[in-house]
């Protein structure tokens, strides 16, 4: 196991009064996989502005200054964090969605007993 220590004691991160995160499922469910530079970062700027139900109202205008975007690119950004099931949007109004265990839609290819298949069919339901 590998012992982690800080590079920079000095600079430690600690959790402020107004805080954000951003799920550790977005790796590890490979929901990051599926979006495009201009998709993480709007979803990057919607996390950190969010409130503690995922709401933001940031105007299109002030968005497109912040992360350096035109209309159209965040337009096509929007539309993929919403198609990706990671924001819903009603203007004015964006919503950072709860992480949904990402269903795995590849075929393997190998034989799966019953049961194997009703307990995953249970993980994801959970």
């Amino acid at each position: 196991m590998i012992v982690k220590n800080p590079i920079l004691k000095q600079r430690v991160r600690k959790i402020p009064n107004s805080f954000s995160w951003i799920d550790h499922r977005l790796v590890r469910q490979r929901y990051i996989e599926s979006c495009t530079h201009e998709q993480s970062a709007l979803y990057l700027f919607l996390v950190c502005v969010s409130d503690d139900k995922g709401l933001s109202y940031y105007a299109d205008k002030s968005i497109m200054k912040k992360l350096d975007m035109d209309m159209q690119t965040l337009k096509n950004a929007r539309s993929g964090l919403i198609k990706n099931n990671l924001i819903a949007w009603q203007q004015p109004i964006y919503q950072v969605l709860s992480l949904e265990p990402m269903v795995n839609t590849r075929r393997s290819g190998q034989m799966m007993s019953l049961s194997n298949l009703l307990n995953n069919a249970e993980v994801v339901n959970d």
